[in-house]
């Protein structure tokens, strides 16, 4: 794995992990009982955007480390999901 698929892997993982924790303990405005006139109730009220990012970087890194370590060692390899057999057999040298 090069440097640029790496770091196009690490950024995919991040987006990934950070839109599925945006909505983990999120505080609406209708669960807290005070909607801003002109917003919706469903509009966070607190956030914490910026904990959500640091905790979403750390974790990325545990999963790019994982899937970069898989992915450079070998153990899985893009035959190990050809469940059809629709890849040709590997060419071995004579």
């Amino acid at each position: 794995m090069g440097v640029t698929s790496g770091i196009v892997l690490y950024a995919v993982l991040w987006f990934m992990t950070f839109l599925v924790a945006i909505p983990i303990r999120l505080k609406t405005q209708g669960d807290v009982g005070n909607v801003v006139p002109g917003t919706h109730s469903s509009s966070p009220e607190v956030h914490n955007l910026k904990k959500k990012a640091w905790i979403t970087t750390l974790v990325a890194a545990v999963l790019w480390a994982i899937i970069a370590t898989i992915i450079i060692t070998g153990t899985i390899t893009v035959r190990d999901l050809d469940w059809r057999g629709l890849m040709p057999p590997v060419a071995t040298p004579d």
